[in-house]
């Protein structure tokens, strides 16, 4: 499964409990969704054409957006809490990922993803993001 469909499983899920009333989105949450939709968007969304980066901005611009997944999750408990811990969990692979040539054996496990594998991830940033700014709206 790519992170794409994770991330849109996760976020159907997510959808479905505030419909039916189980997540119920408090004054805290909104905020907290604002913030990260924001961090989520100046991490992956400047240049718009992302495909003409090299793959080193490529990646750090993903790392920045588990960073800034991260430091949201620190900051709240509840349904926000699980959903960005899911949505942290489904971007993980990008930790194992390079963008450096390195010597065989001193790679650290870490792999060269194909172009492909940073879009879908982009584009699951994106998803992600959207989903946060419609939180953040909810009244």
């Amino acid at each position: 499964m790519n992170i794409q469909t994770t991330i849109a499983a996760l976020t159907e899920d997510a959808e479905r409990q505030i419909h039916d009333g189980a997540w119920v989105i408090g004054q805290g949450d909104r905020i907290l969704a604002r913030k990260a939709a924001d961090g989520l968007t100046e991490a992956v969304d400047i240049p718009a054409d992302r495909q003409s980066l090299p793959h080193t901005l490529r990646l750090e611009g993903l790392r920045e957006a588990l960073a800034v997944l991260a430091i949201t999750l620190a900051r709240t408990h509840g349904y926000l809490a699980w959903f960005l811990a899911g949505a942290s969990t489904a971007l993980s692979p990008v930790l194992h990922w390079r963008s450096l040539p390195a010597e065989p054996g001193r790679d650290l496990n870490t792999i060269v993803p194909v172009p492909a594998q940073y879009t879908d991830a982009e584009e699951a940033v994106h998803h992600l993001r959207d989903v946060l700014t419609r939180i953040a709206t909810t009244t």
